[in-house]
């Protein structure tokens, strides 16, 4: 007993690896650890009988916790985006636009892949949709299989990293930071990597131009009467769309002083980058609104098209993203409002039935369900766990490390990627965080910037074979035996599962270079962060909410983060 008494807090981990090695649901295992281990620390006197009167506040801040309704809202909001068609509208415009290039339908899935990840938020969505619209048309006209499924895996995790991830709202709640300032923190980092599969993509098509081969010029389908595709009316819609978004960034803190009439000095990177976009947005809109109701030939079918396919889900972007980075809306209530805003576009595109309602909404109560479970589990866990005095035996483990602040991240971030083989994000999410951030944050480590960090590191999870969750959902929409394609006739091999093995590889390296890179740049999240100064508490004492809602403090949360236990 007296072994156990002072060695409780290592014995409880290697007990919890058991109960998940015994193949029980990780929520079921996590809740079972935690209640054993309270009555074995209550027996050898390590703790009070009252711990577990601790238990039901613990649970009631949980469901408490309004943080944590952004989760079914955006779940929602993807799932009717993702049901209403607009995943294959936009890998098939997309497409026909980067067909002419070398690696051009790799690209337009990279594209596609992070702009449905700005809007549905889901991996299982994005990876599905897009292998069973993207896959067979790649494989069609000549692309390399373990690209091909490399491509579609790796672009469907974007959904992990791009605002607004559900991961992202998780690890706020963690670690105890706002919602909105990890967004504003990954914003930067989540298109560099984006970035970084355009290049590899880009490197392929430069030597190895067999994989990745262009678009034959008959499978280009949209053509003008004079047999053009429209490259030159789309070429110059772009560039006009590019210098208002230009402009828009240079003077956008000049449009928010006249616009609040309160002297803006400064404007973060995250806000120039949405309202910038969206302001270019608007104008392609309005010149191609005006030559279809006009009927004057502005633009070509092709430059219609990605107008009018694109305009879209960048909208739903600004109305989610804008007004949170903006302090307009709290992450929850920009959830809300792109769960509306889903059904608004979904019915104006005649796409939505209430079969297809009724899907998403059960879809949504069981994921909803499932991070509940984890994260009630995972409270049980911990609250045994931190009364046994468990943090500071991972603190002195941690603290003499070789290498200080250096030595604890590159364990922190080789234990997160061995730990990914097994556990999803949410798991690693509620499991791991809770112990290590604190250490973190001790350290005077920035824990947006850790909490980003991690972030990246998890997404790994999706890629890592066997186990990547990513990889199986390919791999359940992947063809498994010869089949005939419906265009061409032709016979086609079968795409298999070492293929889409070896296709992840890559990609999985490059998710591992830009955790590197943050660690070595960690002004790609922090230089997205306001800066704030020393705050006068007698003076925040006497506002009111309206007017700490004003200051950004209580809307947007940019000051306090929620408290960890309750969210609020």
């Amino acid at each position: 007993m007296s072994f156990i008494a002072a060695n409780f807090a290592p014995i409880m981990f290697v007990g919890l690896v058991c109960f998940l090695i015994l193949g029980f649901p990780v929520s079921f295992s996590l809740g079972a650890a935690g209640l054993f281990f309270g009555v074995l620390g209550i027996s050898v006197d390590l703790f009070p009988p009252i711990i577990l009167a601790w238990l039901p506040e613990r649970l009631i801040g949980i469901m408490a916790n309004e943080t944590l309704l952004a989760v079914p809202f955006f779940t929602f909001m993807g799932l009717i985006l993702e049901r209403s068609g607009m995943a294959e509208d936009l890998l098939d415009t997309v497409g026909q636009v980067f067909g002419p290039v070398r690696g051009g339908l790799a690209f337009a899935v990279i594209f596609v892949g992070a702009l449905l990840a700005a809007t549905t938020g889901v991996v299982s969505a994005s990876v599905i949709s897009m292998g069973l619209i993207s896959m067979p048309i790649m494989l069609r006209y000549g692309y390399s299989r373990s690209l091909t499924s490399g491509v579609i895996a790796a672009s469907g995790t974007l959904a992990q990293i791009i605002p607004p991830s559900l991961v992202l709202i998780v690890l706020a709640d963690q670690i105890g930071r706002s919602v909105g300032d990890m967004y504003r923190g990954a914003f930067v980092p989540a298109f560099v990597l984006v970035a970084l599969y355009a290049v590899w993509v880009g490197l392929l098509a430069l030597f190895r131009p067999a994989s990745t081969p262009a678009l034959p010029a008959e499978a280009r389908t949209f053509q003008e009467p004079n047999g053009h595709h429209g490259y030159r009316s789309l070429t110059i819609l772009f560039v006009l769309s590019f210098a208002v978004s230009i402009l828009t960034a240079r003077h956008l803190a000049t449009i928010q002083t006249w616009w609040t009439g309160h002297l803006v000095e400064t404007v973060p990177t995250d806000e120039k980058i949405v309202i910038a976009a969206c302001a270019g947005a608007f104008l392609a809109w309005l010149v191609a609104v005006i030559s279809r109701v006009a009927h004057v030939k502005l633009l070509s079918q092709l430059a219609e098209r990605v107008t009018f396919v694109l305009i879209p889900p960048l909208l739903l972007i600004f109305l989610v993203l804008g007004t949170i980075f903006l302090g307009v809306a709290t992450p929850t209530e920009g959830g809300a409002m792109g769960a509306m805003g889903a059904l608004i576009l979904a019915l104006a595109r005649r796409r939505i039935s209430f079969d297809l309602f009724k899907q998403a909404l059960t879809v949504t109560t069981k994921l909803s369900s499932f991070v509940m479970f984890i994260l009630i589990g995972a409270t049980v866990f911990s609250m045994v766990f931190q009364a046994a005095d468990g943090p500071r035996w991972v603190e002195s483990l941690m603290q003499h490390l070789p290498g200080g602040h250096v030595g604890f991240l590159i364990v922190v971030m080789l234990m997160v990627f061995l730990l990914a083989f097994f556990l999803d994000f949410f798991e690693l999410s509620f499991i791991v965080v809770p112990i290590i951030a604190p250490i973190a944050e001790n350290m005077g480590i920035d824990l947006i910037w850790f909490g980003v960090l991690l972030a990246i590191n998890m997404q790994t999870s999706f890629l890592h074979p066997p186990f990547g969750f990513a990889l199986f959902y390919l791999r359940s929409v992947a063809p498994e035996e010869e089949y005939t394609d419906p265009v061409t006739h032709k016979k086609m091999a079968p795409v298999t599962t070492m293929q889409i093995y070896k296709g992840s590889i890559p990609f999985l390296v490059l998710q591992l270079t830009m955790v590197g890179i943050l660690i070595a740049f960690p002004g790609l999240v922090t230089g997205s962060l306001p800066k704030h100064g020393p705050v006068d508490m007698d003076a925040a004492g006497s506002m009111t909410l309206e007017q700490l809602d004003d200051a950004g403090t209580y809307g947007s949360g940019s000051l306090y983060g929620p408290d960890a236990d309750t969210g609020r």
